[in-house]
């Protein structure tokens, strides 16, 4: 307890590339590549175990090709995650294997649709994504799980990898339920 007591508190930033998808889309959609910034505070609360709360953006969405039709959602949101943390001496760092919640926000979003038609013709549409509670509209508010691993250095470098597993509905005009998957691979460093 008093290892845990006298270990300081310290702050991270990392980024990468986030690997998006929905849920309930089938085979036709493809990972919609996007990236993420995270800000964090890594609390010590008990030896080799922390909690990690931090702020994030994180692009998301998915894509989708079926026959003469190719789509792409682009999402931003921001995240509100709390991981706890375990560290696993190795090395001259720490594996380090984690999970908790997050909330999200959508702040901003596009719909791109490419249709061919007849020859070589093709229909471009693009629109901005409403958030709100009405029937088209896609829902602001996002909760979901985090889990994530990876290997921190000695000199505070980090290397990590993570899932993001939305929980709730975005939909407010399908009876199919959608959320975000999201896979994400990136650096940053602690200090």
């Amino acid at each position: 307890l008093a290892a845990g007591a006298q270990a300081q508190v310290s702050y991270g930033l990392k980024a990468g590339v986030n690997l998006g998808k929905y849920s309930n889309f089938g085979d036709d959609q493809k990972n919609n590549t996007s990236f993420y910034v995270t800000g964090f505070a890594d609390l010590p609360v008990a030896p080799q175990f922390s909690i990690q709360p931090g702020v994030s953006l994180q692009g998301k969405g998915q894509k989708f090709e079926f026959n003469d039709l190719s789509s792409s959602v682009n999402v931003m949101s921001i995240e509100i995650p709390v991981n706890a943390v375990y560290y696993i001496p190795a090395g001259t760092g720490n594996i380090f294997l984690g999970a908790g919640p997050y909330v999200g926000f959508n702040v901003s979003g596009k719909r791109k649709k490419n249709r061919l038609v007849g020859g070589d013709g093709i229909v471009d549409t693009n629109e901005d994504i409403n958030f709100g509670n009405g029937d088209r509209e896609t829902k602001v508010v996002e909760a979901g799980a985090n889990f994530m691993a990876g290997y921190k250095f000695g000199n505070g470098l980090l290397i990590n990898a993570g899932y993001g597993l939305g929980l709730t509905n975005l939909s407010n005009f399908s009876d199919n339920k959608i959320s975000n998957r999201v896979l994400s691979f990136g650096v940053g460093f602690q200090f």
